[in-house]
């Protein structure tokens, strides 16, 4: 869109009510029927926001900074900005209860006695608010985002990952996923991000690869593949600037073989995380890898949703599992700068 930045394009957007795009890819791929599941999720989803701002009603994961920002990524994905479109006020109390809930050493966490791996809440509260930087001009946020990419810089381990809690010892290929995603969320707003921490993320996810493919959660542990952190890890890969090579062609050939569909779905450990992972994934490789994946997922998700608008989430709650699916379902949008190509 010559002449016009995102920030400028989304406004416009918000401004005249539109809830998706209307370049050629989104209207094709997001079927009326995939528009009339996303607007009941959203509805479902916005009538779920607590007073403070806050998402999430599972008693571990009540009013949770992770959740809460998968819920705002999800309003984003809509085409909504902070303050502006039908979700916008929705948008601008979830990124307040968030800075309430930023530490003065830049930890995003709303509780520390009861956080549930406190550092999955920190990463995606990261990224979050760092694509809402992209949409906003306050102060607030871009030092918040500042302080949090900080954090994240400084507590990655000597095997280049990241684990639960914000101390440089462990690392697993899951909370490293979720911190690489964050720091490209604030790289694209201009943070300054070291590339050596990039690189040694990458290396740690490189290196975590089995001969089949596909990953295992710890880099020396022996542990078969699994579909969901595989999505994570080709996500990640992607969105740090690995676009080619052997890792990603056996990756992506071990994803290709959990094409969704209605026994994928149910046998799929935490496959909502998996498909928000392996969607990206796909859309990433472009080609004939993102016209079959998107379609089938798109289905499976339509199918599965519950009358009353959400997605069920056995593990994190209803809100944590609509967001996820919205995500999905809405990422033709191509609305949030983290899955630029």
């Amino acid at each position: 869109m010559p002449g016009y930045s995102r920030r400028t394009f989304l406004n416009l957007l918000a401004i005249t009510g539109l809830s998706s795009p209307t370049w050629a890819q989104a209207p094709k791929l997001i079927t009326p029927e995939a528009q009339a599941s996303i607007q009941r999720g959203l509805l479902w989803l916005t009538g779920r926001q607590h007073e403070n701002g806050s998402f999430g009603s599972v008693s571990r994961y009540r009013e949770n900074v992770g959740v809460t920002a998968l819920c705002g990524l999800a309003l984003l994905s809509s085409g909504s900005t902070p303050a502006r479109g039908p979700h916008g006020g929705a948008l601008t109390r979830g990124i307040d209860y968030l800075l309430h809930c930023c530490t003065p050493t830049g930890y995003i966490i709303e509780n520390q006695s009861e956080a549930e791996s406190p550092m999955y809440g920190h990463g995606f509260a990261t990224m979050f608010l760092a694509e809402a930087l992209g949409m906003s001009d306050r102060e607030d946020l871009a030092k918040a985002v500042r302080k949090a990419v900080a954090l994240i810089i400084q507590t990655q381990n000597d095997e280049g990952g990241w684990r639960y809690f914000p101390t440089p010892k462990e690392a697993d290929i899951s909370v490293t996923v979720c911190q690489l995603m964050a720091l490209r969320a604030a790289r694209n707003t201009g943070i300054s991000v070291p590339k050596e921490t990039i690189d040694r993320g990458v290396d740690y996810i490189q290196r975590c690869q089995n001969p089949d493919g596909g990953f295992r959660y710890r880099l020396f542990e022996s542990q078969e593949s699994r579909f969901a952190r595989s999505a994570a890890a080709v996500a990640a890969l992607y969105t740090s600037g690995v676009h080619e090579g052997p890792v990603l062609d056996k990756g992506r050939a071990y994803l290709r073989r959990f094409l969704p569909g209605p026994r994928v779905m149910a046998e799929s450990d935490f496959h909502q995380y998996g498909h928000y992972y392996a969607v990206q994934a796909a859309w990433h490789a472009g080609g004939d890898y993102w016209d079959t994946w998107y379609p089938a997922i798109r289905q499976e998700l339509i199918r599965e949703q519950s009358p009353d608008g959400s997605w069920h989430d056995i593990w994190i709650g209803n809100e944590y599992g609509t967001a996820m699916a919205l995500i999905v379902l809405q990422t033709p949008n191509h609305l949030l700068p983290i899955f630029d190509r």
